[in-house]
């Protein structure tokens, strides 16, 4: 069985070394470089080719946001992890932008981060529960604070299928061979549910599946 191979970067070292030992207790993930900071995470990024890089968002020299951006734009096979002290949704859309599929707290990365890891590298988002929960009862307000319908209930069945892949992180292809569909017909459902639900952009459309709890 061949093993995940991880980046990991933090300018902490104990906390570096900490994330090490937790992953490694993995017998299926393997610890292939670490970073102290941004531009030695892409750096290295290049040169070790991981499949998962796990990253600080507050680093020295390029901070997480910007390495993150940066590898993914280099090598977008590498699945991101970002790590992260803040529950402000501008840093999650941040970090989503960046091409991060995971957003984790360091607060719950003992409990997060081998799920993380695993559901990434499958092409899959994931976000701890108390992003979720914060994102969640923020939608909740905002919906009841404008007295507005919710305006999940605008799609289709089949729309709210295509939703839920695209925000796991399918592609269009992804989601036209899951479903037996054309490419053509996914693409044109995909602009449907962005112009029904008021959204412009695919990580606007994760941040919206969070929120609803249609993914964890």
């Amino acid at each position: 069985m061949s093993k995940i191979r991880i980046l990991i970067a933090d300018d902490h070292m104990v906390m570096r070394a900490g994330l090490k030992l937790l992953l490694e207790r993995q017998e299926d993930f393997e610890v292939v470089g670490e970073a102290d900071d941004g531009r030695q995470a892409v750096r290295l990024a290049a040169e070790l080719n991981p499949d998962v890089a796990v990253i600080d968002i507050a680093m020295p020299n390029l901070n997480g946001i910007e390495a993150a951006h940066q590898i993914s734009e280099a090598q977008p096979a590498i699945a991101i992890v970002i790590l992260s002290m803040y529950t402000d949704e501008g840093y999650v859309m941040r970090a989503l932008r960046s091409g991060a599929k995971a957003y984790l707290l360091k607060s719950s990365a003992e409990t997060d981060l081998i799920l993380a890891v695993r559901a990434v590298r499958e092409g899959k988002s994931f976000f701890s529960p108390a992003v979720s929960r914060l994102l969640l009862e923020d939608y909740v307000r905002q919906i009841q604070q404008k007295g507005a319908e919710d305006s999940y209930d605008l799609l289709t069945a089949r729309e709210r299928e295509i939703l839920q892949l695209i925000a796991e992180g399918k592609s269009n292809k992804d989601v036209a061979n899951v479903l037996n569909l054309s490419l053509y017909t996914v693409e044109t459902h995909r602009t449907h549910i962005l112009r029904k639900l008021n959204l412009h952009t695919i990580p606007e459309l994760i941040l919206y599946a969070v929120r609803k709890g249609i993914i964890s």
